[in-house]
């Protein structure tokens, strides 16, 4: 999947991942994006290490792949920086 693919997904992903994350993250909306596109990769990971097919373009699958893998994401990095949710 070509770089900018990946950072659509992520953004896409980062939108439904902080909504569906409560709280607010350490970076506010700019590094809840930024951990979408990570966690697009993070949830691509997470997909081959269970033998499923990870992120293969702007495709509703990549969508739910990267959403998981930033939801993952997101959860972890508002847990280690002791953000209480609002």
């Amino acid at each position: 999947m070509s770089l900018l693919a990946w950072i659509v997904v992520g953004i896409v992903a980062g939108i439904i991942a902080k909504s569906a994350v409560p709280g607010e993250g350490p970076g506010g909306i700019l590094g809840d994006l930024i951990v979408g596109v990570v966690g697009a990769v993070v949830g691509g990971w997470l997909f081959n290490l269970f033998g499923h097919g990870g992120a293969s373009g702007i495709n509703l699958y990549s969508i739910v792949v990267a959403v998981i893998g930033a939801i993952v994401l997101l959860a972890i990095v508002r847990a280690v920086s002791g953000r209480a949710p609002a």
